[in-house]
């Protein structure tokens, strides 16, 4: 038999098993559900990710950017007059309501975590990267404490089927940023929240 070079192949497994994450949770992953669904053999999605935490990862990482992009895509965190508040609640607003598929299954990747200690550094990933880009405006503290509010607010919505609240997402986030310090230095990893904007 003829193997085939296929570039994509990889990339394919991870979109396949974003998928199946999307329509049947990660209790309905394994190798030969994303095998079937990327239309590969069984035997390259054992290639390319050993084991099912393998893909996980890979596919958590893939599906954190959704919220990271929108993050990043903004800009204005970074110029001293933007009101962070503000800014923060419209993109989190924007991210929930545009997709909100692609929401709940970054979530499920996120939590899935919980379970699998192989995910947890790839779920803080998310919160260390929004904490860099804030670091500049806020000192740490304040930083791991706009992040915390932000992921419970976004797991309340999800989990509850609730409408995402812009005003009580600025109201809250503007709480925390009165108490706010000046930045002062490098922001510490986050301890027990999301992770990666990067």
């Amino acid at each position: 038999m003829v193997r085939r070079y296929d570039p994509e192949r990889r990339q394919r497994i991870i979109d396949a098993a974003i998928r199946v994450v999307g329509r049947s949770g990660i209790a309905g992953l394994s190798h030969r559900t994303v095998a079937a669904e990327a239309d590969v053999p069984l035997g390259s999605t054992t290639y390319h990710f050993a084991s099912l935490d393998e893909l996980l990862v890979a596919a958590l990482r893939q599906a954190n950017e959704g919220f990271a992009s929108a993050v990043r895509e903004s800009g204005a965190l970074t110029r001293p007059d933007c009101d962070i508040a503000d800014e923060l609640a419209r993109i989190t607003g924007r991210w929930l309501t545009g997709d909100r598929a692609g929401a709940e299954l970054e979530y499920e990747l996120y939590l899935a975590a919980l379970r699998r200690p192989a995910l947890r550094p790839v779920a803080a990933e998310w919160c260390d990267g929004v904490m860099r880009i804030l670091a500049g405006r806020v000192d740490t503290v304040t930083a791991c404490a706009l992040v915390a509010l932000l992921d419970g607010i976004c797991l309340q919505v999800l989990l509850t089927g609730g409408e995402y609240d812009i005003d009580y997402a600025r109201e809250m986030l503007g709480r925390i940023l009165a108490g706010a310090s000046a930045p002062s230095g490098p922001p510490a990893p986050a301890a027990g929240a999301r992770a990666s904007v990067d």
